[in-house]
Parts: structure tokens; sequence; C-alpha cells
């Protein structure tokens, strides 16, 4: 018989996979696993779950939020034999699984898991790190880990948006040297991130169009300091209806990237503090990871051959 490992988070979202535990091993079950089932203790339990799990597993399922999938991929991909992973979201904005249109309702997810089709998705390599759909530094990027918990459960989005506003008075910015392809850019920045997905925050459209999952490159988003307060409207703007502003923004594809600044700048990776760096350097580990995705997408998330040689 095949085996299974389950690892959920059982505060994420609004913990709404509680009461549905059984229903979700009942799928795996039916679906020819033997199950193991594993709650998460603590933060970075996760990690320390599949980095050290002895027994011989054919897939692992896990549950929870941004930094639930996050810490699972991290310890997946430190092990030598890697198995597929399948994904049931419940945290507060799922950016991954929605861009990776996995199911939002959490049984039709836990169906997915086993009998979905192992999509070969990029990862990212963050210094000695691993992230799995974005790092960023600077504005609003230390929102989703400063928020309270119970807080995001009740607002959702509204809580980001909420905190988010309160950084706008005094808005910090940043001296980077910017190095990709054999290109150097000087700056000062207020944000930048380095995206594997169709959805930030619950945006979409802001890292432009045509990304897919399985192409080795990443799209960057840096957003400069503005000159004055119209400037940074016109900013907020962009942000507000999801457009690249080309006056403001440098925006472009690239498969490794590095930041050098004379201070060490804090950075978020999947929605959790990654740590305060001076030096970070950014490569994508090209279809890396196996998820478990809906077949009749694969399609739509990976890039077609024309594109390849293009």
């Amino acid at each position: 018989m095949k085996k299974l490992l389950f690892v959920y988070n059982p505060h994420a979202g609004k913990g709404l996979l509680k009461p549905k535990v059984s229903d979700i091993v009942d799928i795996f079950v039916k679906a020819g696993y033997e199950v193991v089932i594993y709650p998460t203790q603590a933060y970075h339990d996760a990690y320390k779950k599949i980095l050290t799990y002895t027994d011989r597993y054919d897939l692992v399922v896990c549950s929870g939020g941004d930094g639930t999938i996050d810490e699972v991929v991290s310890g997946m991909m430190e092990r030598e034999e890697r198995v597929p992973v399948g994904y049931i979201p419940t945290g507060t904005t799922n950016d991954f699984a929605n861009s990776l249109k996995i199911p939002k309702n959490i049984l039709a997810a836990a169906d997915n898991a086993v009998s979905g089709k192992a999509f070969p998705c990029d990862v990212g390599k963050f210094n000695d790190g691993i992230f799995v759909y974005i790092a960023a530094f600077g504005l609003f990027t230390d929102v989703s880990y400063q928020t309270k918990q119970e807080v995001k459960n009740v607002l959702g989005h509204l809580a980001y948006l909420l905190e988010g506003t309160k950084r706008l008075v005094n808005v910090p910015s940043y001296r980077m040297k910017v190095t990709h392809d054999g290109e150097t850019i000087e700056e000062e920045f207020i944000f930048g991130m380095v995206t594997n997905s169709r959805s930030v925050g619950g945006f979409r459209n802001m890292i432009g169009k045509n990304v897919h999952f399985d192409d080795g490159v990443f799209e960057v988003t840096l957003i400069k300091m503005p000159k004055n307060p119209i400037e940074l409207q016109e900013i907020i703007a962009a942000l507000l209806i999801e457009q690249v502003n080309t006056r403001h923004m440098y925006t472009f594809k690239t498969s490794e990237i590095s930041f050098e600044s004379l201070e060490e700048i804090p950075w978020t990776l999947d929605g959790e503090y990654g740590g305060s760096h001076d030096t970070v350097t950014v490569k994508n580990l090209n279809k890396a990871l196996q998820i478990m995705v809906p077949e009749k997408y694969i399609g739509t998330l990976s890039i077609s051959e024309e594109e390849e040689k293009a």
C-alpha cells in the first residue's frame, strides 16, 4: 500500500480544517494510501518533520497557509530523496495555491492532492534558504508576519491593508546595488520582490503577464523611492489598480539576481520573516519541486515549447 504523510497547521486561517480532518483522511484512504497524520506544534515544526522523517512515503500532503507550504518545501528541498507535495490551502491569502489553480474548497483540494498531477515547479534559493513563491523587502513586507493571527482570521485581506496603511507616513528607503544578467542598477528603493506567482497579497497583475511556474526565471519588481508626495500617490494608485508604472518601477525576468546594501535589510520569504541581510543572492531552481495540481490546468501553468525556444 502507498504511504502518505499528512502535515497540517491546526491554527491556520479560521481553523476551518479541524472539523474536516476525518473527511480528508477518508479521501486519502479511498485513493489507496495508508495515512500518517502530524498536526504541527510550533513555528518551524513542519520544516523539522519533513527534514527528519525516516519512513518511506510516496506523497506528502500539507495544509495551512503560505508559511506552512514554505516550511514543507524547505524541508523537502534538503532531503536526498524528494517526493511530490500536495497542498490544502487554509491560510488567509493563499497566493501560491491560487496561482497554481489548487481548489479553494478544502475537500476538493484534498482530492486534488491525491488525484491531481505532479507538476515540476520552480523553487527559489535565497542565500542558503528556500522560498516557494516570493522573496521581498521594503514597504508592507512585514505586514503578514507582524499581523496577529486572530486579526488575520477575522479580517482577511482587510487586516493586511489596515496594517499596511500605517506605513505610508514615513516610508523607509534602501540604497541598493542590484545585479542581474550582466546589468547593474544602483537606486534607492522602497520595495522589491522576486516572485514565482500570479498573485501577491491577493493582488493580481502587479507582476505582469505570462507568468509560468516552470520556465526557470522569476519575475522581479522594484519600486523606486518617490521624490515627493505626488510620486508616492502615483505609486499607491498603481498598486491599487494593479498596474505597473514604468516611471517609478523596474520590472524584468531573471534566473539569478543579487542585492547589495550598506545596511542589513529585513526580508520576507513567503510571508514569514526571512532575516536581515546586506548581501542577497536569489537563484531559480528550475523544476525542483513536484507539486500536485489539477491536470486540466497544467497547460496554463507551464511554459510552451514555442515560448521556451523564443
